[in-house]
């Protein structure tokens, strides 16, 4: 199999430098298909261990390394992209994809360490919006469009990975780009952003509700992760005034204990709230004109590990 997404003329080489230096881009896939830190890592642990369970002649047979990295990494994706579906219906609460910090403060939760292969790069295709817009999709969809409009695959070789003929496979990517626009709204430059998310945290530190009514769109939906191991409000809150009342409740309750700080999530302005000197929530937000139009708020911990890890909250 040719390819012309590979990482350069080294893939020619399938020594331990060429085919190691696919990592980070098998991370960047493995992320934005499953919404998963963790399952990704898991998915390039299990390429990498398929690879090595070749002979040398077996790996040397082969014309380009990168591409066939790359399209076990993808099937191995789509195949638990089917179980998930499965694995939701027993989950506790509304699922979310896991928040991922700003990469000058990444940490994996695995390693503790900050080698740069181990880093997501942060793009508009890992944005929270465009990911929860991914998960809604079928997973032959989702695996089609991510390979073929963010990692430019052609469509014959998206066709090996997904199982399915090009033009249907065209057809797929098709159908997703047009799920993706009709959820897309006009955010304004991140700078724009971060002042409104700044103005919400303030509104919100104050319990101010009016103030945060004005920040929130009339029909703005707040979800929240816990995944049955943490507090959430069990349902997504819809309508700007019913979210405010509510946040601005969670603030009276929570008193001195829980602090805000404004951060990086999944490259866009965020907020992140520690509780009693711990990290507790990872908050994103999708921002349409001067509007909050989306919170995702995720509680999980087992989602929040690189945060803790960043922050000394866990060894």
């Amino acid at each position: 199999m040719t390819t012309t997404a590979g990482t350069g003329d080294g893939l020619s080489d399938p020594g331990l430098g060429a085919i190691m230096s696919e990592r980070r881009r098998l991370i960047d896939l493995g992320y934005r298909l499953l919404g998963s830190l963790t399952d990704a890592e898991d998915v390039v642990q299990e390429t990498y261990a398929r690879w090595y369970a070749m002979s040398a002649r077996e790996q040397q047979a082969i014309e380009s390394p990168g591409a066939w990295l790359t399209t076990v990494a993808g099937r191995i994706c789509l195949n638990l992209l089917g179980s998930a579906r499965a694995r939701r219906e027993t989950y506790v609460g509304d699922w979310l994809p896991e928040p991922l910090p700003d990469p000058t403060e990444w940490i994996t939760g695995r390693s503790g360490g900050t080698d740069p292969a181990d880093r997501v790069t942060l793009d508009e295709s890992v944005t929270m919006a465009f990911l929860v817009v991914l998960d809604a999709m079928t997973p032959a969809e989702r695996v089609a469009f991510v390979l073929h409009d963010v990692f430019r695959y052609p469509f014959g070789e998206v066709a090996e990975i997904v199982g399915r003929t090009p033009a249907a496979c065209r057809q797929l990517a098709s159908s997703a780009r047009r799920r993706i626009r009709a959820a897309q709204s006009p955010a304004g430059p991140s700078s724009r952003q971060a002042g409104i998310v700044r103005r919400f945290r303030t509104a919100w530190e104050a319990k101010d509700i009016d103030a945060l009514i004005g920040l929130l769109d009339p029909d703005a939906v707040a979800t929240a992760d816990g995944g049955g191991l943490a507090v959430t409000h069990p349902r997504p809150l819809v309508g700007g005034e019913r979210i405010a009342r509510a946040y601005a409740r969670i603030a009276r309750l929570s008193g001195d204990r829980t602090a805000f700080l404004e951060c990086t999530v999944n490259g866009l302005p965020g907020l992140v709230a520690r509780q009693d000197g711990a990290l507790a929530t990872v908050f994103a937000f999708e921002i349409a004109g001067d509007r909050i139009r989306r919170i995702w708020a995720v509680r999980n911990p087992e989602k929040l590990r690189p945060w803790r890890i960043d922050r000394g909250d866990v060894p």
